[in-house]
C-alpha cells in the first residue's frame, strides 16, 4: 500500500472513531504506528449523548412503522435537536415524517430538510460516506479545532454540520467542509456558545505542585 493510501485508511479509521462519541483517550493504529493520547470530546452531557441515541432509535422505528419502506430517512439527533434528512415521494409523506419524529420523546426541535425526490442509489450513498469520512478527516488535521465536537451528515453531496461550537469554530468548520472534495453544499445546523463557555467546558490544567527543598 502506497503512502497516500495508508494516510486515506488511517484519516478515515480516526473519522470512524470520533463517530461513535469516545470520551476517553485510546490508541489508533496508522500505516503500522500506534498514536496515543488523542482525546475526543464531546460537549453534550453523558445523558444527552445517550438520549440522542435512544431518539435515533425511536424515531427510525417509527418512521418505519408509519412509512414502510417508500421513504429513505435518516434521524440524527444532537442535544435533542434531529435533523431529517433523506427522500420522500410526496409533501405529504415529507410533513408526516416531521410530524412523527416531533411526537418522539425528549424531541425538543426537528431541522426538515427531506426532499421530494426518488430513492438514492446505493452508489450515491456510498459517496456520501465517502464524503463525510474526508470531512471528519479536514476536522481531524485542523490544528484549530476539536474534531469530535461536531457530527456530520451528507445526502447527496449535501453536508450537514451539527455540533455546540463557537462562531469561530462553526465559520472554521465551514470553511474546511466547502473546500473538501465532492461537497456540493454546506447546511449548518449549529448551537452557538460563546468563547467563555467553550472556556468553561475545557479542561483545566492541574496545578503545579511545589516542592519543599529539605
Amino acid at each position: 500500500m502506497n503512502y497516500p493510501s495508508r494516510r486515506l485508511v488511517g484519516v478515515m479509521a480516526l473519522a470512524i472513531g470520533l463517530s461513535t462519541g469516545l470520551t476517553a483517550c485510546f490508541p489508533v493504529i496508522v500505516g503500522g504506528a500506534v498514536m496515543t493520547g488523542f482525546v475526543a470530546t464531546d460537549r453534550r452531557t453523558s445523558g444527552a449523548q445517550l438520549e440522542d441515541e435512544g431518539i435515533e432509535l425511536r424515531a427510525a422505528s417509527r418512521i418505519r412503522d408509519n412509512l414502510g419502506e417508500r421513504v429513505h430517512v435518516n434521524a440524527t439527533s444532537y442535544n435533542r435537536r434531529v435533523l431529517l434528512t433523506g427522500e420522500v415521494p410526496s409533501a405529504q409523506d415529507r410533513q408526516l415524517v416531521e410530524q412523527v419524529v416531533a411526537r418522539v420523546d425528549n424531541v425538543q426541535s426537528v431541522v426538515n430538510e427531506l426532499v421530494v425526490l426518488g430513492t438514492s442509489t446505493l452508489t450515491q450513498r456510498s459517496s456520501d460516506v465517502l464524503v463525510t469520512g474526508r470531512v471528519k478527516a479536514g476536522f481531524v488535521d485542523a490544528k484549530d479545532l476539536f474534531a469530535n465536537a461536531y457530527k456530520v451528515v451528507t445526502e447527496r453531496g449535501t453536508v450537514y454540520l451539527m455540533g455546540r461550537v463557537t462562531q469561530r469554530e462553526a465559520d472554521r468548520a465551514t470553511d474546511i467542509a466547502r473546500s473538501t472534495s465532492g461537497v456540493q453544499k454546506v447546511v449548518r445546523v449549529f448551537e452557538i456558545i460563546s468563547e467563555d463557555e467553550l472556556r468553561n467546558m475545557l479542561p483545566q490544567p492541574a496545578p503545579e505542585s511545589k516542592s519543599t527543598a529539605k
